[in-house]
């Protein structure tokens, strides 16, 4: 499984995205997670950015709608009430992990 982070410079949500990943990954070790850091919206297009951060797994972003367009903007996460936060929760990060690992 590849895990891919992208981020714009100086991301605001990323360091609560990174503490939950590695949360979620705590169990798994030796995973590697890339990061990448994305500065124009030809980069954002072309990597499969929805906003910063976004995570990829083996190049999908897991908590993308089908029609979420290419974005440099700062994301926001539903978490399970439906408010925004600045990172998936450690529970959805492992689930969507886990549904990687059994594809």
């Amino acid at each position: 499984m590849e895990l891919t982070l992208l981020t714009v410079p100086a991301c605001p949500n990323a360091a609560a995205f990174e503490e939950r990943l590695a949360a979620a990954l705590a169990g798994h070790p030796g995973t590697v997670i890339r990061r990448r850091e994305i500065t124009d919206e030809q980069q954002a297009a072309t990597a499969g950015m929805h906003g910063s951060p976004t995570l990829l797994i083996d190049g999908t972003d897991p908590f993308a709608g089908p029609d979420q367009p290419p974005s440099l903007s700062c994301r926001l996460y539903r978490d399970e009430a439906g408010r925004p936060r600045r990172a998936p929760s450690v529970a959805a990060l492992r689930q969507v992990l886990e549904a990687a690992r059994h594809d």
